[in-house]
């Protein structure tokens, strides 16, 4: 019979797996402590809503505190230790993670609405390819439109004809991010002038690789379902199964049963065991701490919405609310806005969870945003009133001086 762990066990196993095993760096945050978190992860979520900062950002801030952010611009685009791929969804991964994500490259499929407007404009489409093999890195914006031919697409958000081309070919892996503008933009160029050879030249079976794909995923969670290893790399469960099991066979991870989890469990073996965690810090909305809904619930009880594409009448707790990690236990979610111009963090709304206690809570909290204000750049923090914690966060913030 598999052994039987504590769900308060796995919720540190899980967390120290993710980074959160000691408190974050005192002194200067350097190029190689941000390798060893995106290592650590697997991957990053790439998100450009820029509310606050964009989520592969924060992801690294929530491990290290603050960085200076254009060192992860270059670790990606100068140096070429990362690149950015198709993973979980759009994210940053390991170069060494390219010929592992070679047979989503084969099988990428654009979407049933897209397919139509491809075809039908298929030369200029075999054009943008061949300008960016004869001038190099170049964007959306860089393309002028064929004669008859909408520049936005109809029905689609955000999206431009030439940028839904060139996001055709990044998806087939025929077209690479070179760089990122100032606006965010990507600039694409050949991936032989981006990838080494020696990435682009491995050559991985599906199989292999995804077995590969689910033993990272394994140790960035340190303990999971089949189903939350299946999401961190967006792999059907029909192609999931039959893998794991060979991965138990041979050692790779361990099965387990968690008291209250009503599936089993993953294990792997060189997770680590805290008797406590010893951390405040503020999630994305993109972390994979809690980007699957079930798993977060299943291991803090907290249940958690991206609200960003709902109508404001529709939403619960906010447009983009962070979640608030203290020790072991996510015991708050704040509502927050870069007020840039006005150089203020606001926060505009702040709620305790039913585990929590305002007076534990509170302080810790104010000192996270405070310094999160003085990372963005911002010189104060506001909170508004809505929110059963916003009343003391408030006072906290005050006392704290920000």
């Amino acid at each position: 019979m598999p052994p039987l762990l504590r769900n308060d066990v796995a919720r540190r196993i899980a967390l120290a797996a993710q980074g959160f095993a000691r408190p974050r760096p005192t002194g200067r945050v350097g190029p190689s402590q941000l390798r060893r978190v995106i290592h650590r992860l697997g991957l990053l979520q790439i998100d450009y809503v820029n509310v606050l900062v964009p989520a592969q950002y924060q992801v690294l801030f929530s491990r290290l505190g603050p960085f200076r952010r254009s060192q992860l611009d270059e670790l990606v685009f100068e140096r070429r230790d990362f690149v950015e791929q198709w993973a979980h969804v759009a994210s940053i991964v390991p170069m060494q993670s390219w010929p592992l994500l070679e047979y989503r490259r084969q099988e990428f499929r654009h979407s049933k609405r897209l397919g139509p407007i491809l075809h039908k404009h298929a030369s200029f489409v075999a054009s943008v390819l061949e300008r960016v093999r004869a001038s190099g890195p170049l964007s959306a914006d860089d393309f002028e439109m064929p004669a008859g031919v909408e520049r936005r697409l109809p029905g689609v958000w955000r999206r431009s004809f030439p940028r839904a081309v060139l996001d055709f070919h990044f998806g087939h892996g025929r077209l690479v991010a070179a760089k990122r503008r100032a606006n965010f933009m990507r600039e694409f160029d050949l991936p032989e002038r981006v990838v080494p050879e020696e990435h682009r030249s491995r050559r991985v079976s599906k199989s292999e690789a995804q077995r590969e794909l689910l033993e990272r995923a394994a140790r960035a969670q340190g303990i999971a379902t089949a189903g939350d290893l299946a999401d961190y790399w967006r792999m059907p469960m029909s192609e999931v199964r039959p893998h794991l099991a060979e991965l138990v066979e041979r050692g790779a991870i361990r099965k387990v049963e968690v008291e209250g989890w009503t599936e089993s469990a993953y294990l792997h073996p060189e997770a680590k065991r805290p008797r406590s965690i010893d951390v405040a810090s503020l999630l994305s909305p993109f972390d994979p701490v809690v980007w699957t809904r079930a798993r977060a619930a299943r291991l803090f009880d907290f249940d958690y919405r991206i609200e960003i594409f709902l109508p404001a009448s529709k939403r619960v707790w906010g447009y983009y609310v962070l979640p608030f990690l203290l020790g072991d236990r996510l015991v708050a979610r704040v509502d927050l806005k870069a007020q840039r111009a006005a150089k203020r963090l606001d926060v505009l709304a702040a709620y305790l969870e039913g585990n929590a206690k305002v007076d534990r809570v509170a302080a810790p909290l104010a000192r996270e945003l405070h310094t999160l204000a003085g990372w963005l750049g911002l010189d104060a923090v506001r909170v508004e009133r809505r929110g059963n914690l916003a009343r003391a966060l408030a006072s906290a913030v005050r006392r704290s001086g920000c």
